[in-house]
């Protein structure tokens, strides 16, 4: 149950999001493109982030950058 502590855990490092032209789901409501995020947890195919509600989200790394 480590998700739950997700949240206090010291960030990873910083992303910056490219884009949110989600195929599938809605994802423009939760990122903007240009804004920077704090990640906290990743995994081979997503990126585990606090993103624009507050919550911990997780996004394919297709919607990200390093800085």
């Amino acid at each position: 149950m480590i998700h739950h502590t997700w949240h206090e855990a010291e960030t990873i490092k910083e992303l910056k999001c490219v884009h949110a032209d989600a195929k599938k789901y809605k994802v423009n409501n939760v990122l903007t493109p240009g804004k920077v995020y704090s990640l906290k947890n990743e995994t081979d195919e997503f990126y585990f982030v606090i993103d624009n509600t507050g919550k911990i989200g997780g996004f394919k790394k297709e919607y990200f950058e390093e800085i």
